[in-house]
């Protein structure tokens, strides 16, 4: 007589559940509107110009009246291509709005970009965990996607990207789109190779796919098979990338054959073309030298830093992924390609958003406060939380042209290698996590991503559920990928 009762109780409490689910999402939402609007004010009262977008805008213009894309100098302040030649072919329609229309609807645009960043992120981090068919932990995703973008929004490096008009968030939600889908998607890949089409550094995201795929390919063989039986998802998803990126390349060469043969024989190697390389504003590894040596001719010390951040950041998030930990992985590659790439800009590092959902979904995983490794992790995701909202690297003397930055003292080359450092602080947690998962006894909790297995397409024992901790089915899939 009590099972109808129990059924009972649950079939009043579903209504409340998703009324209150609705509230947390209407409250969310509010608070999104009202973050981003007082953003938006925020930039309009500083004056941005959106320098960046008017380059893109007058490199489409040169691309659709037949000028030469790398002669052009753009805007006051004389601003060169630095692009490929099919990221010019991608900025045409920026011609056509006015310019107020175009800002506005590249401010719009971006920030949409931000929640999509917010959203992607938290699918690949696998929090808050989604169930078919139920509605409620879909209504705790969006708010949480919401609510995150409402505080995020006010790192540094998205204000930065606003203000100049720039097209980091679209680039990583190209990678992150590509880094949610099921590996049996035999598309998955085709953002990355986009994204270097369209700039060059995300090309590192299909470098860690191949070495994955191939250590798996390693893995899979057996005595006597040759290379039959070892292809797996993550080789086929690097393939796609490079197959797409080298579609890019073909349709510039065939739309823009001279401005395609300039910058594959010349401009690609011109790494100081960007602007000086030891401003505040350049948050590589390079840059970070170039302050700290009081030269901007880094000599060798920039390649060797740099070969060693590659191999050290590529071994990790190579060892995150074989072990199931995709989004670790994702976030240690992009890290990987910021440190070594000769110039990034602090508005580059919009990874950081990405970053420090991983951090706060790796603390709830991991107890939260409850916990010391829990308390350790939210401590961590606040300092650095801080460190990419205080605006810290432009509390040096800055001036545009004026090597002021060759002259800093040791507390200001501090402040303005904050994103460096922060770089380092996540490879270093993404190490310790390793190793810790790897220790005997030890259990960590993996991504919980809609990938069986590790996300190499192989099967994975069932995971308890998280409402009642009994085993879920788990779809069984071909180690090569095929069927589901």
């Amino acid at each position: 007589m009590t099972a109808p009762k129990l059924d009972q109780s649950v079939g009043r409490r579903g209504p409340s559940l998703l009324r209150g689910s609705h509230r947390r999402v209407l409250a969310a939402a509010l608070a999104c509107a009202v973050s981003f609007t007082a953003f938006w004010t925020a930039q309009r009262l500083a004056g941005v110009t959106m320098l960046d977008l008017m380059v893109y805008r007058a490199e489409g213009w040169t691309a659709r009246t037949g000028g030469d894309l790398y002669e052009m100098l753009a805007t006051s302040a004389r601003l060169p291509n630095t692009y490929p030649p099919f990221a010019s072919l991608l900025f045409v329609p920026l011609t056509f709005p006015g310019i107020p229309e175009l800002r506005t609807l590249a401010t719009l645009g971006n920030l949409l970009l931000l929640v999509a960043v917010v959203h992607l992120t938290l699918r690949l981090t696998g929090l808050p965990a989604t169930s078919p068919g139920s509605r409620a932990p879909r209504a705790r995703q969006a708010a949480a996607t919401l609510g995150l973008s409402a505080l995020l929004v006010w790192c540094e490096p998205v204000w930065t990207t606003l203000r100049y008009g720039q097209i980091n968030l679209l680039l990583a939600v190209l990678v992150l789109w590509d880094l949610t889908r099921r590996d049996t998607n035999r598309w998955a890949g085709i953002g990355i190779g986009i994204a270097a089409g369209i700039k060059l550094t995300p090309a590192l995201f299909a470098v860690w796919l191949a070495l994955a795929g191939l250590l798996r390919a390693r893995q899979l063989r057996r005595p006597g098979q040759g290379l039959r039986g070892t292809w797996n998802p993550w080789l086929r998803q690097a393939g796609v990338a490079v197959l797409s990126f080298l579609g890019t390349v073909l349709l510039a060469a065939l739309v823009l054959p001279r401005d395609s043969a300039r910058f594959w024989t010349e401009i690609v190697f011109a790494s100081d073309r960007p602007g000086d390389v030891e401003i505040t504003a350049n948050q590589s590894l390079r840059g970070v030298l170039a302050r700290l040596l009081h030269a901007p001719d880094t000599g060798l010390w920039w390649p060797a830093a740099a070969a060693v951040a590659a191999v050290a950041g590529l071994t990790l998030a190579t060892t995150a992924l074989l072990r199931g930990r995709r989004a670790w992985a994702a976030v240690a590659c992009a890290t990987t390609a910021l440190l070594v790439s000769p110039v990034s800009w602090s508005h580059h590092w919009v990874w950081a958003v990405p970053a420090l959902i991983l951090l706060g979904t790796e603390a709830v995983s991991r107890g939260g406060r409850a916990t010391r490794a829990g308390r350790r992790l939210w401590a961590a995701t606040g300092v650095l939380w801080l460190l990419f909202a205080s605006f810290a690297l432009w509390w040096v003397p800055h001036r545009p042209h004026s090597h002021a930055e060759l002259h800093q003292n040791g507390g200001q080359m501090l402040l303005s290698a904050v994103y460096p450092i922060a770089g380092a602080v996540l490879l270093l947690l993404t190490a310790v996590l390793l190793r810790r998962a790897a220790a005997p006894g030890v259990s960590a909790p993996r991504d919980h991503g809609r990938r069986p297995g590790g996300g190499d397409g192989t099967p994975a024992p069932p995971e308890a559920s998280p409402r009642t901790g009994a085993s879920s089915p788990c779809l069984r899939v071909p180690a090569d990928g095929s069927g589901t």
